[in-house]
């Protein structure tokens, strides 16, 4: 079947979209012994695919993995700052993985990993609305404060559905909520709070969909079971 080059070299763990692009577009990919161009679709299994000359590596078994982020790790594969990478917690795995959508720098708890490109994206894709859930603790609280938290906002002019707002305990301006939402938007929950008048001082993330981080030690990762997989993959549609 014939697909975007840069799916393909994305799929097969060559690179990242973008940085499979960066390399179609400096002449390091060739279709047929011909230099491909951005844009150019192939199929791997009768076209003859080089990335500088190498060959297209052979389909991966495709791997999930589940890791219980810590505090002070970013997301992003590369940093220019230099700060310590989630991906180094996962790296004994024995495959290259990458994370699937972001969990911020000083947030932790629940962070999915994989090789599998087409389930990342469709996981990641707003249309499907996967819902998050999160462990929220909070200074600055007055009573009704859960009230404004539950409001739908607007981040980035995009109004976001209406929150699930659950008060675990609250002790004079000091807080904790369970909160629940449908989207991904950059530092969505902690804008929240600012928004209801609140500073967000710690951030867990403790479900995605039907997947549930559970007893897992923080820093740790387990593989997902073909039942976890399974259940992800239906309620992405």
């Amino acid at each position: 079947m014939r697909e975007r080059l840069q799916k393909i070299l994305s799929a097969r763990g060559v690179a990242s979209r973008r940085k499979a692009e960066e390399m179609i577009q400096k002449g390091l990919v060739t279709v047929g012994g011909i230099p491909a161009s951005l844009g150019d679709s192939a199929d791997p299994d009768t076209e003859e695919i080089r990335i500088n000359g190498r060959p297209l590596p052979g389909r991966e078994k495709h791997v999930y993995i589940l890791l219980n982020k810590p505090r002070g790790y970013v997301t992003t594969l590369s940093d220019e700052k230099g700060r310590p990478n989630a991906a180094r917690l996962v790296e004994d795995c024995g495959t290259r993985v990458y994370p699937v959508g972001r969990l911020d720098m000083d947030s932790e708890g629940l962070l999915l990993f994989t090789n599998d490109g087409a389930f990342a994206n469709a996981l990641m894709h707003p249309k499907h609305e996967v819902k998050k859930t999160y462990d929220v603790w909070v200074a600055g609280y007055v009573p009704g404060a859960e009230t404004l938290l539950a409001k739908p906002i607007a981040l980035d002019g995009y109004t976001i559905r209406p929150p699930e707002v659950e008060i675990l305990k609250a002790e004079g301006e000091k807080a904790k909520f369970r909160v629940t939402i449908y989207e991904g938007r950059n530092r969505q929950v902690r804008r929240m709070c600012d928004a209801a008048g609140m500073r967000c001082t710690r951030l867990r993330r403790i479900r995605e969909g039907s997947l549930i981080l559970g007893s897992l030690p923080l820093g740790k990762w387990r593989y997902l079971t073909e039942e976890e997989v399974k259940n992800l993959c239906e309620e992405k549609g």
